[in-house]
């Protein structure tokens, strides 16, 4: 079974309704990065970083993964999909898509602020009051805390949001270089690959895979050695169209 690497950006996730720091109004408006998505924010004002990512994850729990998220997953029936991800929603999971890597961490889970691999899934989206419970082991759960404390693990580590804050490194990255490697197709879908360092991850692609684009405005990809097929239309539009030709291919 061939390996279809699949890269999504921002633009897939906006027709389900998700804010993205681009947009000239919405939640991000109303917000500067400097203030909410940095670690210098996050050691100087943590309640107002919180209270952001709780509005965030309110947001993401009204939203649906759109036909875009559902032709991902339609690939499966011919081929092996890997979904690499700039978005930190749950959509494509929540699409049925089985294997998702995400380079900017993952909006439903919290992660302990010196032991970034403890990560711990969230119910709800209120990070100050939601009682995070696993198995037995203390690194499978998260302590039960009041509204008005810090929310720690068993360890007593304070948690703090599973995202990547700008200015960070990108653990996943190398992880993904190497899906990309092993790619028989790679698909770019809502991306504008301004953001680095996921941006070059497509130059990571073998020289006779072939690479397909999906976006309204299509990226700069002249630095591409391979075969290059550009759909100038939206993730909800394009990628439908995309996956019907290549299942009937």
């Amino acid at each position: 079974m061939k390996k279809a690497v699949v890269f999504t950006g921002a633009g897939v996730s906006a027709e389900s309704g998700i804010a993205t720091f681009r947009d000239s109004d919405g939640l991000w408006a109303n917000y500067r990065i400097e203030d909410v998505c940095t670690p210098e924010a996050l050691a100087h004002n943590r309640a107002q970083v919180l209270e952001f990512y709780n509005i965030r994850r309110r947001e993401l729990m009204g939203c649906k993964p759109n036909p875009a998220h559902t032709a991902v997953k339609a690939l499966e029936a011919r081929y092996d999909v890997q979904v690499i991800t700039q978005n930190i929603d749950d959509l494509h999971e929540r699409a049925g898509s089985s294997q998702v890597l995400h380079l900017h961490g993952e909006l439903r889970c919290l992660r302990s602020g010196t032991q970034p691999e403890r990560i711990y899934p969230i119910e709800g989206w209120n990070e100050a009051v939601q009682a995070i419970q696993g198995g037995g082991r203390p690194e499978d759960h998260v302590a039960v805390w009041r509204q008005d404390e810090a929310a720690r693990d068993a360890y007593g580590d304070l948690l703090r949001p599973h995202v990547v804050f700008f200015g960070e490194s990108v653990p996943n990255f190398e992880p993904a270089t190497d899906l990309v490697k092993q790619a028989d197709l790679l698909i770019i879908v809502g991306t504008s690959l301004a953001v680095y360092p996921a941006a070059a991850l497509a130059l990571y692609a073998p020289p006779a895979v072939p690479v397909y684009v999906v976006d309204p405005k299509i990226p700069d990809v002249s630095a591409l050695r391979n075969p290059v097929t550009c759909i100038a239309e939206p993730a909800s539009v394009g990628m439908p169209r995309l996956a019907e030709e290549l299942l009937r291919a």
